[in-house]
């Protein structure tokens, strides 16, 4: 560890990440290249792929009843999100590599600051999904086929943002497919509440992503890489109402075919009390968006964790009424 006063790069933290966060406090010194390449740094990423993973398995248990297979679900998703997730980012930053060197955010990243090779970088990746994987055998084979089809998505996301102004969309069908695979490892078979919560996901992965772009829009306009921040540019604060209504809508429509004629009236009335307070809060964070502003846009898309919780809560006392 350097001395006091020196910069957050040369003691090999990462410029956005939460100061004092326990990687770079208390792991050990070895492991901390290979957790800041898995953003465990950051965690909010993992809550965000989490979510959807238990947004599906409470809302299944609330239409068709809760079994015990239900707590495996939540806590093998939740390690399964946080192995996939550091995974996925490994596998991001190793394709993006040159191009986070050039931005300012990035260039502090384990590859570009030269704490970890690529080679090495490969070696973790596939371990980390590897174990992934075997959790996921835990689940029954609809499950397992659905989780082993989602490394399409994963790898492909990093090149989206080269060939089109919507990588938050690539994003946004890898970070949701969770919500495939909870309510099918719980129910055996897909439905349309899984399908409608994928696509509110995908339209919420677009609202915060949209956010979180914004921080990095100068620089990568200036090296090429497209996103819906750059695209959508001075309509930001409309085009994220539309796509937050639309999650909003879709979670809706998620709550009301799986509870109405399964669960009565007083679940569906707790499920959408959660689908309300979610809405409030995409509400809050337009209230509070600040474009132009990078700190603003990353504590909003921090914020997000909170925002998705709430379904989960309210989907999980839907289950008791």
């Amino acid at each position: 560890m350097s001395q006091t006063g020196e910069t957050p790069e040369a003691e090999g933290q990462v410029a956005d990440a939460v100061r004092g966060n326990w990687v770079d406090a208390q792991a050990p010194a070895w492991t901390r290249p290979y957790l800041r390449l898995s953003r465990a740094d950051r965690p909010v990423g993992t809550w965000l792929l989490l979510i959807p993973c238990w947004w599906a398995v409470t809302l299944a248990a609330a239409s068709t009843g809760f079994l015990w297979i239900d707590l495996w679900i939540v806590l093998g998703c939740a390690i399964g999100a946080w192995l996939m997730r550091g995974a996925g980012c490994t596998w991001n930053d190793i394709t993006d590599r040159e191009f986070d060197a050039s931005v300012a955010r990035t260039r502090s990243r384990p590859i570009p600051s030269g704490q970890v090779t690529v080679q090495n970088a490969v070696v973790w990746m596939v371990l980390q999904a590897l174990t992934a994987f075997l959790i996921l055998i835990t689940f029954n084979n609809a499950a397992i086929s659905l989780g082993i089809a989602s490394l399409v998505l994963v790898a492909v996301y990093p090149f989206a943002k080269r060939f089109t102004y919507w990588p938050q969309v690539f994003l946004g069908l890898a970070f949701n497919w969770g919500a495939l695979l909870a309510w099918t490892a719980h129910t055996g078979s897909l439905g349309w509440p899984a399908l409608f919560l994928y696509l509110s996901g995908i339209a919420w992965t677009i609202f915060y992503d949209t956010i979180y772009a914004h921080q990095d829009k100068e620089d990568d306009a200036l090296i090429g890489v497209k996103s819906t921040a750059l695209l959508f540019g001075d309509q930001t604060a409309l085009r994220l109402q539309q796509f937050g209504i639309a999650s909003v809508g879709l979670m809706a429509l998620a709550v009301l075919v799986a509870l109405t004629h399964s669960a009565g009236q007083t679940a569906v009335i707790v499920g959408l009390m959660g689908v309300a307070g979610f809405g409030a809060h995409l509400y809050w964070q337009l209230r509070n968006l600040d474009a132009d502003d990078a700190e603003t846009c990353l504590r909003l898309f921090r914020a997000n964790r909170e925002a998705g919780l709430i379904p989960v809560l309210f989907f999980g006392l839907a289950i008791l009424a």
